[in-house]
């Protein structure tokens, strides 16, 4: 089959893009072998950009490691995710490398000059030191994170708006005391945990005040005062919020302050 292009612009080709992916996904060898076959120059081009240099298919590790992880990102993939499939690749290869540049220092060990690190490119003798490359990407992987929270929030403010509430009205709701906190975490995990009372939550956009008090050691006038924390936390537990929920929350699992 033809090659298709670094990223999929026209829509035949996210279509084909698609198929193939679902069809690796579903167990089908071919379709994955198809799959990467035709991404072998996206996977070089993203393992080139990393290492900042050229990368030879035939004797550079990078290119077995790069490889390896674009057929990790096949299985690991979420279709229900924002990022689309060649973005999520490109973050699984450059994590791959991060962790393979990492392994390689301290495999040489902390005592040994930097220059044992350096990589010389023969295609322009350009010398790259692995210890800079490491320590580029993991600022990297650090602004990667920063914009993927970012994401997170937007998302999570889109979310707590149907409750209208603001992220920035979190921080100033949330609670001053632990045990308030570590209760309305409480409530919310009830809630959590029963259909029902999910289910009247997310149909009414209300707690089940009446029901929540039967359940829970705390007073109807705690419950009333705290209603907006409880959503918002209910609303961060049942999302798919991984960054923000370690972020936002504590040992207790209540959002700080």
């Amino acid at each position: 089959m033809g090659v298709l292009p670094f990223r999929a612009r026209r829509e035949d080709d996210r279509n084909e893009l698609a198929r193939l992916l679902h069809s690796a996904r579903s167990g089908d060898p071919e379709a994955r072998n198809d799959l990467i076959s035709a991404y072998i120059p996206f996977i070089l081009r993203i393992a080139s950009q990393t290492t900042r240099r050229y990368i030879d298919p035939g004797v550079d590790d990078e290119y077995s490691i790069s490889l390896s992880a674009f057929n990790e990102a096949i299985d690991r993939y979420q279709e229900d995710k924002a990022a689309s499939f060649l973005t999520f690749a490109e973050t699984v290869i450059r994590r791959r490398l991060i962790d393979f540049f990492r392994s390689q220092r301290q495999h040489k060990g902390k005592q040994l000059p930097w220059s044992e690190f350096d990589v010389v490119d023969d295609d322009d003798n350009h010398t790259s030191n692995w210890v800079e490359v490491s320590t580029s990407l993991e600022i990297h992987q650090q602004q990667e994170e920063a914009s993927m929270r970012a994401l997170e929030i937007q998302e999570y403010s889109n979310c707590l708006a149907k409750y209208d509430m603001t992220f920035a009205e979190l921080v100033e709701i949330s609670p001053k005391h632990e045990d308030a906190r570590r209760n309305a975490f409480e409530c919310a995990k009830v809630i959590r945990e029963d259909p029902s009372l999910l289910e009247y939550v997310e149909r009414r956009r209300a707690l089940p005040l009446k029901a929540l008090e039967e359940r829970v050691h705390v007073s109807r006038k705690t419950l009333e005062r705290q209603r907006k924390y409880i959503l918002a936390i209910l609303v961060l537990m049942t999302g798919d919020f991984p960054l923000l929920k370690s972020f936002l929350m504590n040992g207790e699992g209540a959002v700080q302050r």
